[in-house]
């Protein structure tokens, strides 16, 4: 799909010879598929200008028969439908980047990470969907947004200024599900323990409310049988004991 296309083994190790017979420092075999570079969605890397000429880079949004562009029919379109509609293009153009049958293959909650993408293929869904909105998106677009719907409300910011809202706790305290009254607690710290000598949940409730410092003096004596654990000869040292 990208234009280059596989060595046999033998085109493989004729290549490697004739790498052999020259004098350049370095050497890049490679097959390419012309007509593929040719018809690339976004252009002819620069790379390869010198042996596809004439090809422009296609940076333009995309556009309908109608020839209106993804922002035009979203502002156009009634507000509740726009995310279905970006959803349907982050969904089939994931699809297409792995090599899916289809944008069902992709859900909608499901991380990015989860469903095959690394570095290169996140770089390829990024180009598509330049492509597709117009827009200049970071190549770490799927790390930043892992999933599809949280990817959608990204794009709809940048396409039509709606509010972004985001659902993970890492950008957004109000995304964590509100505790109930009774929720309980737990605690988990350096030997189990809850800080400064409270006792009880509701010693550790009176500790939070006051705000006193629950820091406590480091322990001297935690319990361990030091002498089977250190042998002062250093002609022992490295000697395993069981």
């Amino acid at each position: 799909r990208g234009g280059i296309l596989p060595f046999s083994a033998d085109q493989g190790l004729a290549a490697f010879d004739a790498a052999l017979r020259t004098d350049e420092a370095l050497q890049v075999p490679v097959r390419l598929d012309l007509s593929a570079l040719r018809s690339s969605d976004n252009g002819v890397p620069h790379v390869l200008r010198g042996l596809v000429r004439g090809v422009p880079a296609r940076r333009a949004a995309a556009v309908d028969a109608s020839g209106s562009s993804l922002v035009d029919r979203l502002v156009r379109m009634p507000v509740e439908d726009r995310p279905g509609v970006l959803l349907e293009l982050v969904r089939s153009s994931a699809a297409a980047v792995l090599g899916f049958s289809g944008a069902g293959a992709v859900q909608a909650d499901h991380p990015f990470k989860e469903i095959g993408f690394d570095s290169l293929t996140a770089v390829e869904l990024r180009n598509r969907l330049n492509t597709a909105t117009g827009l200049r998106l970071p190549a770490t677009l799927v790390f930043d947004y892992p999933t599809p719907e949280v990817l959608v409300r990204h794009l709809l910011v940048q396409l039509v200024g709606e509010e972004e809202v985001r659902t993970d706790a890492h950008h957004n305290a109000d995304a964590v599900a509100p505790m109930g009254a009774d929720e309980p607690i737990a605690i988990v710290g350096l030997g189990c323990r809850y800080p400064g000598g409270v006792t009880g949940a509701d010693g550790l409730w009176d500790l939070l409310a006051a705000g006193k410092d629950a820091v406590g003096d480091f322990p001297t004596d935690r319990g361990w049988d030091l002498e089977s654990l250190y042998d002062p000869d250093p002609e022992n040292v490295g000697t395993s004991y069981t």
